[in-house]
């Protein structure tokens, strides 16, 4: 087995460069397989062409030959339009004879229709490998950009026959950004978050994992990650910010940083996503788990999440061709909503007002702003939940992207009953310039943010051309000011990944708020150091507390500079919080990536992450020391 490395820079300018090429080939877009696999049946609801179930019954042979073309579509569509969601009946698939071996790229999430993990059964793998990005697709093979992809609700029993020595090792899932695991249970071999047999750099920056029963677990290159509520048999090393709460099994982190663990033995805040099942009698409904408080392990130990069931007769299932008005009418008369797979224009808000409304998006549903709007408005009312959502900015500049509670107004979320946000994404540029003054604002208070990455992008397609006069370009007209603001009180973050905005990337204004996982990086693309100035400051940190705020608390952080476009450029701290007994930082730290400086980790304390130390973090264990 290939030297894990305990270290690696992330997307340097060598990466860019090739990614640049790379993307210049690719096509902006697929449109997606039109057929569901199998005939019709009976009481299956119109999911639309992007959503494939399989059943049981069906020849493994079938069903490789349709996930395999899947991914042949996708492996490299890091910018393309096609989503698509394969979903699997209860049942079992593949044997030890014929394993059924999956490969999961961009835009595809894949997941099971149980009402527990162990009600879909996979004999086999279902991976994700290092995309190669130059000499022909031979060299620069890294998982940095393996965004946007989804793995939930079954059981992988692995089995690696028919595959070389190297690839029977584990079962590889090496991603980055975006992408989540959610609801597993994987045995018989290991797990390998980052992918050791395709030719190096093997660079990973990950990722996120919730809900789940893992085997023994290497971690490899992983720059950061998440695990939460799951059971782990083993967990290999850390690379600079490894983060665990309420997990069985987690390694101690008395030794901070080397190795630089960070362990919650509960989480205080938490609800597992809503899923889709198929129930015994073969009705279509969706599972919205409770919310859990101080929680440790799986919610499926024992049977059934805990949590309440909406038949799926109670959801307006939504296609692209659906107008906002239309979708809004149905939210008004009372139905939950289901986006399909697919890009949504969308030139108007769509509002959630009523307490208790789900919005669940498979595939990868992706909502995109024209004209400058709002595309998803939450009201201030308790108990709504969005997951599995992509939000776009439009070239036309948005206020917001998602805005949960009124500014102004009166939020009624409540602390038995917090709105709720599971893998929401959002871009600023990428797959076209993107512009908005924030992302996503949260005014209300009792609000869970459960994994979300909010990416003003730093590579893409169009207008992206890489090297200095590129990102001159960027700076310009792919414009993001703020990523996360949170206004509200009592808000909880658990994997908040925010990247590249012009000002502040987090700004956190509201009371006894809590993070568990921060990462970002700062801008790759300020020209001159006079457009990274917040007044007489060098630069604006990567995570900001306001001034006032008296109480909060974060768990593992991290804040990441790479100054491609100018070396010379200095971020004065990495963090930035009032100087007060109530605001503790445990565990942060910040990394040269190879160009630019962050002077200090928080406050002055911390020493410079400049060019002297380039991939060596600099940690602080406790702000305030104790």
């Amino acid at each position: 087995m290939t030297t894990h490395p305990r270290g690696g820079r992330r997307r340097t300018g060598g990466r860019a460069l090739a990614l640049g090429l790379v993307l210049a080939t690719t096509a902006a877009g697929l449109t997606g397989t039109a057929a569901t696999a199998g005939p019709p049946r009976h009481g299956t609801p119109d999911f639309g062409p992007n959503v494939t179930i399989f059943d049981p019954s069906m020849p493994v042979t079938e069903i490789q030959a349709t996930l395999d073309a899947a991914h042949a579509r996708q492996v490299d569509a890091e910018m393309g339009t096609a989503r698509h969601a394969y979903l699997f009946k209860p049942g079992s698939y593949g044997t030890a004879e014929q394993p059924l071996q999956v490969k999961v790229g961009y835009y595809t999430e894949v997941a099971g229709l149980g009402a527990a993990p162990t009600d879909v059964d996979v004999n086999g793998k279902i991976e994700v490998y290092n995309r190669c990005l130059a000499d022909g697709g031979a060299g620069n093979c890294i998982a940095l950009v393996n965004f946007w992809r989804t793995l939930s609700n079954l059981s992988i029993d692995i089995d690696a026959a028919g595959q070389d020595g190297c690839r029977s090792s584990a079962n590889f899932w090496a991603v980055s950004q975006a992408v989540s695991m959610r609801r597993l249970d994987i045995a018989g071999g290991n797990l390998s978050l980052m992918d050791y047999c395709t030719a190096g750099p093997q660079y990973a920056s990950g990722g996120f994992i919730a809900d789940s029963r893992l085997p023994a677990t290497t971690n490899g290159s992983q720059q950061q990650w998440l695990t939460r509520n799951s059971e782990i048999a083993g967990w290999s090393n850390a690379v600079w910010n490894q983060v665990f709460a309420g997990v069985v099994g987690a390694p101690d982190d008395a030794g901070f940083p080397d190795p630089p663990y960070t362990t919650l033995d509960t989480t205080p805040l938490s609800r597992e996503k809503p899923y889709l099942f198929v129930d015994a009698k073969g009705r279509y409904q969706v599972r919205v788990p409770a919310v859990r408080r101080d929680s440790r392990g799986i919610t499926w130990a024992d049977g059934l999440t805990p949590g309440r069931t909406i038949p799926i007769g109670d959801f307006f299932i939504a296609k692209p061709s659906d107008s906002v008005r239309v979708i809004n009418s149905q939210l008004a008369r009372g139905k939950h909503l289901l986006l399909t797979p697919g890009v949504y224009d969308i030139a108007r808000s769509i509002q959630v007002n009523r307490p208790n409304t789900v919005v669940l998006g498979l595939g990868h549903a992706t909502l995109t702003a024209v004209g400058g709007s709002v595309p998803l408005d939450v009201a201030g009312v308790p108990g709504v939940v969005i997951a599995g959502v992509t939000i776009d900015a439009g070239p036309t500049e948005s206020p917001v992207l998602l805005r949960v509670g009124d500014r102004h107004g009166r939020n009624r979320s409540t602390p038995w009953n917090p709105t709720t946000l599971s893998d929401v994404y959002f871009r600023v540029g990428g797959p076209h310039i993107g512009r908005t003054n924030i992302a996503l604002e949260v005014n209300s208070d009792h609000v869970l943010i459960d994994h979300t990455w909010v990416w003003r992008g730093d590579h893409g397609v169009e207008g992206f051309t890489e090297g200095v006069n590129g990102d001159t370009e960027r700076w310009r007209t792919n414009t993001g000011r703020y990523g996360a603001v949170i206004n509200g009180d009592h808000v909880t973050a658990t994997g908040l990944f925010v990247e590249h905005f012009q000002r502040y990337n987090t700004v956190w204004n509201g009371e006894h708020g809590t993070t568990i996982l921060y990462q970002n990086e700062l801008p790759y693309d300020p020209p001159t150091q006079a457009d990274w100035m917040n007044g007489e400051v060098e630069g604006w940190a990567g995570y900001k507390v306001g001034d006032r705020v008296k109480h909060h608390t974060l768990y593992g952080g991290g804040v990441y500079v790479f100054n491609q476009n100018n070396p010379s450029i200095h971020t004065e701290n990495g963090f930035e919080v009032p100087v007060t007994p109530g605001v503790r930082l445990h565990h942060v730290m910040t990394v040269n990536l190879s160009a630019g400086t962050i002077d200090h980790v928080v406050n002055g304390v911390g020493e410079a992450a400049d060019m002297t130390r380039v991939g060596a973090p600099v940690y602080v264990t406790q702000y305030p020391a104790p």
